[in-house]
């Protein structure tokens, strides 16, 4: 009995094409696709098997080359010419790296906040959330720059809360880290640096940034003068800080006073200068960003004549207030 060998349609043709050529795109044009390292450092073996040789290392944020793909595992080729298998998740794209020199980019004029310390190793992601792509690693104990702060949707693990309930959120914070790489940290590894002599009155409250306004002179020492911007302790909340307080030093009796506090609700970034004030002299300034209910930012600034503060009215809001 003879089998018949029916030809095969154009449909099923076309088929087989595409599998092949997307075979053959995977096997050949992904040769020497750059990658970066996204691990503190990660271990480089001559095989994929569960018994391997060491054959190098490689860091975190170094440059290599793609040289074949197995599953979970990578052939890569580091600039001086060794070769070895990785696991893939240890690598980021040339995409994602290049989101990260964009950013760097577009925050290279922006004004420091406040400075912080991480608590544990800490990976810095391209945009806020847990989920999205990290490049660089920093070290436990390292000191950052702040420049902005934003909010993720928090993951909470178990069953998903209901449709009507608020979404849990969590702080994220730009940073820029020792080797001046920039991207965003999550706020829980990261603790910002308030003045000792000045945290004790926090009450309570989370301190988000402390600015120095002016120094004056104490003896043979020059005692600093701050702003300070605090806010609930607790991730989430609408706006960077929603009070402010300002720290003045009393020469004679050698010890921080509050000269002043308000209650308002604003957002980084915060602008100090000096100004002259003609009989008052040049004196400390402050600019802060109040959002509207629409989300429009307003400023309003401030000036300390040590040790008092005053809000410094526009020309049209100062003459709404007189005719009031």
């Amino acid at each position: 009995m003879k089998t018949l060998i029916r030809p095969l349609g154009r449909s099923t043709v076309f088929a087989l094409a595409l599998v092949l050529l997307s075979t053959a795109c995977n096997r050949g044009h992904r040769k020497g696709e750059p990658a970066y390292v996204s691990a503190p450092q990660a271990i480089l073996r001559d095989r994929v098997a569960a018994m391997y040789n060491k054959v190098g290392t490689v860091k975190n944020a170094e440059r290599v080359e793609i040289m074949d793909r197995d599953k979970r595992f990578a052939m890569v080729r580091t600039a001086n010419g060794m070769q070895g298998w990785m696991e893939q998740r240890y690598l980021v794209t040339q995409k994602v790296f290049d989101g990260f020199q964009k950013l760097a980019q577009d925050q290279k004029d922006a004004g420091v906040q406040a400075t912080a310390v991480t608590r544990n190793e800490t990976n810095l992601h391209l945009e806020p959330g847990r989920d999205t792509d990290h490049l660089y690693q920093i070290t436990q104990g390292a000191r950052l720059r702040i420049l902005k702060r934003a909010l993720s949707e928090k993951r909470l693990p178990g069953a998903k809360p209901a449709q009507d309930a608020p979404k849990p959120m969590e702080d994220w914070w730009l940073v820029r880290d020792p080797e001046n790489h920039i991207g965003w940290a999550l706020g829980r590894m990261i603790d910002v640096d308030a003045p000792l002599e000045i945290a004790q009155y926090a009450e309570g409250q989370r301190i988000i940034a402390a600015f120095v306004l002016s120094e004056v002179q104490d003896g043979e020492n020059k005692v600093p003068q701050y702003l300070v911007l605090l806010n609930e302790n607790k991730d989430g909340q609408p706006t960077d800080y929603n009070q402010i307080k300002v720290f003045t030093w009393n020469v004679k009796k050698h010890r921080y006073e509050t000269a002043y506090r308000e209650r308002i609700s604003g957002n980084l970034p915060v602008t100090v200068a000096h100004e002259d004030f003609e009989k008052e002299g040049n004196l400390p300034t402050f600019t802060l960003r109040i959002p509207d209910d629409t989300g429009k930012m307003a400023e309003r600034k401030y000036k300390l004549n040590n040790p008092i503060v005053r809000r410094l009215l526009a020309p049209g809001e100062q003459a709404t207030k007189s005719r009031r």
